[in-house]
């Protein structure tokens, strides 16, 4: 895996290709070696998915919805900022990248200059039988993760 700031310029280039209004578009093996490097992984799944479906070790979890329901969480960036500093590169992660995108536009827009939203999500889009997990996303990776 290339350095963080290749990768960091990887994602730069896919934001302005994308028009994206925040920091850059990671795949997931980019944003673990970011995590290695330092920079923090925020799960904005709710809390059933973490616990059901799977989360990342070493990430942070704000919900962006709560459960069940899935009202926006009008605390979100008090809870953002009250576990990573603005300083910090954040990388925002979802089930397959729509709600990690809501939240790296939230957290840029709040003052987050390194705001990430990593594409593909934990489990990846929908196959054609309608199947996660199966092409792209966290786990197809092989990266790392926990149950339960």
């Amino acid at each position: 895996m290339a350095d963080p700031e290749s990768i960091k310029k990887i994602a730069r280039q896919r934001a302005t290709e994308l028009r994206l209004p925040y920091a850059g578009a990671l795949l997931p093996k980019e944003a673990q070696a970011l995590m290695e490097a330092g920079a923090k992984l925020v799960d904005v799944r709710t809390k059933a998915e973490l616990e059901w479906v799977g989360r990342v070790p070493g990430s942070a979890a704000v919900e962006w919805n709560s459960w069940p329901g899935g009202k926006p969480n009008p605390e979100f960036l008090q809870q953002l900022e009250s576990q990573v500093s603005k300083q910090t590169p954040v990388m925002f992660l979802c089930r397959s990248g729509g709600r990690s995108h809501n939240a790296a536009v939230a957290a840029a827009q709040a003052g987050y200059p390194e705001a990430y939203n990593v594409l593909e999500g934990f489990e990846g889009d929908k196959d054609s039988e309608g199947h996660r997990n199966v092409s792209g996303g966290w786990r197809v990776a092989g990266l790392a993760w926990v149950q339960g």
